[in-house]
């Protein structure tokens, strides 16, 4: 135990002569959770549309009031001929181009089907997906009131039917606000990058500085090394949670609605995955061989397969299946579990379970992986 403890000490002296990895530990995180956390937004608002008005009729000006009077459309340009009309969506002026033909008014007038054309940018499927849903909805309810209008015109009422309508609440997230699911998930990607990038560093480093021939011609054993390593990043890591989760408190409006012991406890345990940065330590033979290891062959996999941006759902049947080894992914069910929902170890049980499976076996790796000598 004393041996650890010296480890401890050593790395916590080493910290102290570097104050920049401090500024990383206690200011980055709340500067990427600002920049992140008002940055990442999938939500569609104001849709910026351009019009190609060729009717130019009270019925097509009455017909097009109902999209600048609604909040997510925004008319920036209304055209007088095709070219453009097509330039405004080339350039990405505007997403969503719309053309009232000629005869949109003789057509409701006869009673027959208007007809209009909806170009979308479709360069970006999802928003273009939404702004679609915008547009059918804004249409039928349009459609509705001309139904109503013309029944009303000739002295007829719609005979009484049966009909459902939804009482629709959202929990957890009411507004349905992107920045509040996104958010949870940056502080789990967060303590990622940072455990894992210095945890990638710290044996390769002692190889580099000429300290680990001290350190093998000492009686260390590989766990007490690979365990007084550990200790201190994973201390760095509760200090930048607690410093994330006070900046998300307060800027976002976000506390969390469960157990906070919860929250530690299970973000002690992916720490522990996490920081089998010291597996990929002691594979490297290099710092620089080390970062590019953990950057591309750990951390980006880990947020690409995660569900941190990207629905794991949405993704083939064989790439769900490397999402099981994932950490990251785990986690971020718990914390966001746990932070908008206030779910429970009886909910979270088999996260809990994973992620404390795959520490422990990360940290075997890196022990048995680690020899006391020089390659």
């Amino acid at each position: 135990m004393r041996t650890i403890l010296n480890i401890i000490r050593k790395e916590f002296l080493q910290l102290k002569r570097d104050p920049r990895m401090f500024a990383i530990v206690l200011l980055a995180p709340v500067v990427e959770l600002i920049f992140l956390g008002y940055a990442v937004n999938m939500d569609v608002e104001k849709v910026p549309t351009v019009v190609f008005d060729q009717n130019r009729t009270e019925v097509s000006r009455d017909f097009l009031q109902k999209f600048s009077g609604n909040r997510y459309f925004e008319f920036v340009e209304q055209v007088d001929n095709y070219k453009d009309f097509q330039k405004a969506i080339e350039s990405g002026e505007a997403w969503l181009g719309i053309v009232v033909p000629y005869d949109f008014e003789k057509s409701i007038e006869r009673n027959e089907t208007g007809k209009l054309q909806a170009i979308f940018d479709g360069s970006d499927g999802n928003k273009a997906s939404i702004i679609s849903g915008y547009l059918q909805k804004v249409i039928s309810n349009y459609s509705i009131e001309l139904l109503d209008l013309k029944m009303k015109k000739y002295g007829r009422f719609q005979t009484p039917i049966s009909t459902v309508e939804p009482e629709i609440r959202a929990w957890y997230n009411p507004e349905l606000v992107t920045r509040v699911y996104m958010v949870p998930g940056i502080v789990g990607l967060l303590l990622s990058v940072i455990t894992l990038i210095l945890t990638s560093l710290a044996i390769v480093k002692e190889r580099e500085l000429g300290t680990l021939e001290q350190i093998i011609v000492t009686p260390i054993k590989p766990i007490q090394l690979i365990i007084g390593k550990l200790i201190p990043f994973a201390i760095l890591g509760f200090v930048a949670v607690i410093v994330v989760l006070i900046a998300m408190t307060f800027i976002f409006d976000l506390p969390p609605r469960g157990s906070i012991s919860l929250l530690f406890f299970s973000t002690f345990l992916y720490i522990l995955s996490t920081l089998g940065g010291l597996f990929v330590s002691t594979i490297s033979k290099t710092q620089q061989q080390a970062m590019m290891l953990a950057i591309f062959v750990v951390l980006l996999p880990m947020i690409f397969l995660s569900g941190f941006a990207f629905p794991i759902e949405n993704m083939p049947v064989i790439i769900q299946g490397l999402t099981y080894i994932i950490p990251l992914r785990y986690f971020m069910t718990i914390i966001r579990g746990i932070i908008l929902k206030g779910v429970g170890v009886s909910e979270l049980w088999f996260q809990l379970t994973m992620l404390f499976g795959m520490g422990v076996l990360v940290l075997t790796l890196s022990s048995l992986r680690f020899k006391k000598r020089m390659d």
